[in-house]
């Protein structure tokens, strides 16, 4: 089982991952019947104002990669040839991820049902586990020490 988990490990792009469990919540909500919850405006008020974050820092983490010139293949950190830490990197470790993250959540308020936020949450636990920490090795091996400062000074997530 330990193999089958390593092997997993930066095998599936997270933006994959993000649309694969968009599709299973859109199952899930489908399957079981849309339950409306209260307050349709500002249910959709909220939607969109989310969905204009998550873009936003997706936005912000790609042009801080970019400003770098470094990859930002997530399936390659040992390609990486700088640490980022400006922009939005100052504030989350992985803004892109948690960009995707916000998306999902506007997209299980979207739908309608509570059962949909399991959504978000799964997404979070997988690339905490098969992408995050792998990154994590892999940049400590690459910038050690200034990667360690990185990692006590600003938070995985938020």
């Amino acid at each position: 089982m330990n193999r089958l988990l390593a092997w997993l490990e930066h095998r599936v792009p997270p933006p994959v991952v993000g649309v694969v469990t968009a599709a299973a919540m859109w199952w899930l909500v489908s399957t079981i019947g849309q339950v409306a919850a209260p307050g349709q405006g500002l249910r959709a008020w909220l939607v969109g104002v989310l969905v204009a974050v998550g873009l936003a820092i997706d936005l912000a983490g790609l042009l801080a990669f970019r400003a770098h010139r470094t990859t930002f293949n997530p399936l390659r950190p040992d390609r990486a040839s700088s640490l980022v830490s400006t922009g939005a990197y100052r504030i989350t470790r992985n803004p892109m991820y948690l960009g995707m993250a916000t998306l999902l959540l506007a997209w299980a308020l979207y739908l309608g049902n509570w059962l949909a936020l399991a959504g978000p949450l799964a997404y979070v636990l997988y690339l905490n586990r098969f992408q995050i920490v792998p990154e994590e090795r892999a940049l400590l091996a690459l910038f050690g020490d200034e990667y360690r400062q990185y990692m006590a000074r600003v938070r995985r997530w938020l």
